[in-house]
């Protein structure tokens, strides 16, 4: 175990034996890895996005105590940390969608609108494809998910599903070329 993890690992334990305090140790060690992941799930969102890296952070902090889940080590907390990033930003873009939010129409001035190209696929058509995939496989699925929203290397990857880093790649690039058709047929 690396040396960052030994900590975290410990932590974790500790509160899910109940401690309060463990907890109040753990997320100064994590915040920043988790604001990484946040900023980087943002990234790829439109300019203008209103959902902020800090905010997000603390929605996936609230989930995560309230969760009562019990989490086996680092790895497997970043883990369902990433998940849970991914559900709050998808949840965030579907309210945006709602037809009392002007159902997704965008602001554009004229010689904007003159210029616009066919739409790109959007969070929500990502998100609708990833569960399409997950059900067809659900390893595929959950390799994209460790490894875009959730920031993991191969091998933290590999270490999370149970799989040698080789099929973590292998089952990424199956799993790109399965959600660029799926995205491309709309």
């Amino acid at each position: 175990m690396a040396p960052e993890e030994k900590p975290v690992t410990k932590l974790l334990e500790e509160w899910s034996a109940g401690s309060r305090e463990a907890l109040d140790q753990l997320m100064p060690l994590v915040y920043d890895q988790l604001r990484r992941l946040a900023s980087r799930c943002l990234a790829s969102e439109r300019p203008g996005h209103t959902l902020r890296a800090t905010a997000l952070v603390n929605e996936a902090y609230l989930r995560l105590v309230d969760s009562g889940m019990d989490f086996n080590n680092r790895v497997h907390f970043f883990a369902v940390a990433a998940r849970l990033l991914r559900q709050i930003l998808v949840d965030h873009a579907r309210a945006q969608k709602r037809q009392k939010r002007g159902a997704g129409a965008q602001n554009l001035t004229l010689d904007e609108a003159i210029l616009v190209a066919p739409s790109q696929p959007g969070l929500v058509e990502l998100d609708d494809a990833l569960q399409r995939l997950a059900a067809v496989d659900r390893r595929k699925s959950e390799v994209v998910e460790l490894l875009y929203f959730g920031g993991l290397t191969y091998d933290e990857t590999a270490a999370a599903l149970g799989i040698s880093p080789a099929t973590v790649h292998r089952d990424l690039r199956l799993a790109k070329a399965w959600l660029f058709t799926e995205l491309a047929n709309g």
